[in-house]
């Protein structure tokens, strides 16, 4: 069984060496092909960056400029990369699948440039990764967002679900027709953490309120999420929570669509994965991101590249990150919360991180309807 642990993500300070994660692994560094039935434990001469620790990430479907979690992921890779003088392409890059059969091309076309640390981003990826890292034992990997026992793995999770309490605590009480909306991705684990916190948190503080839910079923089809959007604003929803990455930026267009035809609407959009507040700019003055639930991909990417770096990479471990951890937290609504409603807010954060909440992570079948 994986050897599951919580690590506190201190994501202000993740680039303190060794100021994170408990060790793993060891300091001796072995030669990468060594022992085939051994992980490398560290940087060694590669074919791809010389003596340089070189890493690379498949994103899933949902694209490098997903503006959300794989532009997170990638944010992070590139900042390992500038802080240790490495160029893309060579010392740090990317490859981009479109569909879920481009994984397993993918991590293996990552292989054979002999990367040495390689990222899967996303839940739908952990089949194709497992399968890769079984067959080549020596080599490291980090599935992020999905289990992967495995002792070259590093399996990167996030309590999406206290996050997204926060969320829904915002939503409930900042709308004014009592109707909110959760726009998900694929009916899968991490989705159904954002939908569950969503519905605690709302549910925590207006118990009566309407909760509106649509799993669109892709992270990429943009056009989905419009059309969920639509249905949601149109039938009285004010605020809409959406955990679907690229889908997701179909309903910030309609919102601002709509926020542009009528000024005084009260139309919102709460973002994910990375600060949203950029998407929801409909002109100089107006903006209708009214917040966004963040993890913190960029920050576990740079500090699990470290640990490897530095020999300690923490293979056969789960890595979990909670609001206790500060992995997963809410954006600065930049004044659209006022400070009556931040301070429920911040209330329930502090009751979320000492434990005298636990957030539920899944969500029952009549709640996904």
């Amino acid at each position: 069984m994986m050897n599951k642990r919580k690590f506190g993500l201190a994501l202000t300070s993740v680039l303190a060496a060794g100021a994170l994660l408990g060790a793993c692994g060891t300091n001796d560094k072995e030669e990468k092909g060594k022992d085939k039935d051994e992980p490398a434990k560290g940087a060694e001469t590669t074919e791809n960056g010389g003596d340089q620790f070189t890493l690379a990430m498949v994103t899933d479907v949902g694209g490098i400029d997903d503006k959300s979690f794989n532009q997170s992921a990638w944010e992070g890779v590139q900042a390992f990369g500038k802080d240790n003088g490495l160029s893309k392409g060579e010392g740090f890059d990317y490859l981009q699948s479109k569909s879920e059969a481009d994984f397993d091309t993918n991590l293996n076309n990552l292989l054979r440039r002999d990367f040495d640390l390689i990222f899967g981003v996303g839940y739908i990826m952990a089949d194709a990764l497992g399968e890769v890292a079984e067959q080549n034992p020596n080599r490291n990997f980090v599935m992020i967002d999905s289990e992967l026992d495995a002792p070259n793995v590093a399996a990167v999770l996030f309590k999406e679900q206290e996050g997204s309490f926060l969320a829904g605590v915002a939503a409930a009480k900042m709308t004014k027709t009592n109707k909110i909306g959760f726009v998900g991705g694929m009916d899968i684990p991490v989705i159904n953490r954002f939908h569950a916190g969503f519905i605690a948190g709302a549910k925590a503080v207006n118990p009566d309120i309407e909760i509106q839910v649509n799993y669109t079923g892709a992270f990429d089809k943009a056009d989905l999420g419009k059309l969920a959007a639509n249905n949601m604003y149109s039938s009285g929803v004010d605020i809409i929570f959406h955990a679907a990455g690229g889908t997701g930026n179909g309903v910030f267009s309609e919102a601002k669509e709509r926020k542009k035809k009528d000024a005084d609407a009260n139309i919102w959009v709460i973002g994910v994965d990375a600060d949203q507040y950029d998407e929801g700019k409909v002109d100089d003055e107006t903006n209708i991101t009214l917040t966004s639930m963040l993890k913190g991909v960029d920050k576990a990417v740079i500090d699990l590249a470290t640990k490897a770096k530095e020999g300690n990479f923490p293979g056969g471990e789960e890595l979990v990150y909670g609001l206790k951890e500060e992995g997963v937290k809410l954006a600065d609504s930049r004044g659209a919360i006022p400070e009556d409603v931040q301070k429920v807010i911040d209330e329930y954060t502090e009751k979320i991180a000492n434990g005298e909440i636990e957030v539920p992570d899944n969500v029952s079948d009549k709640d996904k309807k």
